[in-house]
């Protein structure tokens, strides 16, 4: 389905920030390619013909982050504090994560 060697840089995950005039741009350009079946790939199409590089943050998580079950620190607000997007938290966990921050 891709006619290239490698996918071109693309932001990975369930979240993303950007501004307001990227977004319109973006919407733009997604009408004029064909479009690819992984979302997270197809965003990064977009922003090549625009010739936006996304930038990685660490606090977008999007391979979950190390916990431990027997660690105080995991219930601590400051373990969160950084954090934007975390995956593979379960909903239990999730709203704890949220009660803590």
């Amino acid at each position: 389905l891709y006619n290239k060697g490698t996918y071109p840089p693309y932001a990975g995950g369930g979240g993303f920030v950007m501004d307001g005039a990227l977004a319109k741009r973006l919407h733009k350009i997604s009408e004029t390619l064909e479009l690819y079946p992984i979302d997270d790939v197809f965003l990064g199409m977009c922003l090549e013909v625009l010739e936006v590089s996304p930038v990685g943050h660490e606090g977008f998580k999007t391979f979950g982050i190390v916990k431990n079950k027997n660690s105080k620190m995991n219930k601590e607000p400051c373990f969160f504090r950084s954090m934007l997007v975390v995956h593979k938290l379960l909903p239990p966990e999730l709203l704890q994560m949220w009660d803590l921050v």
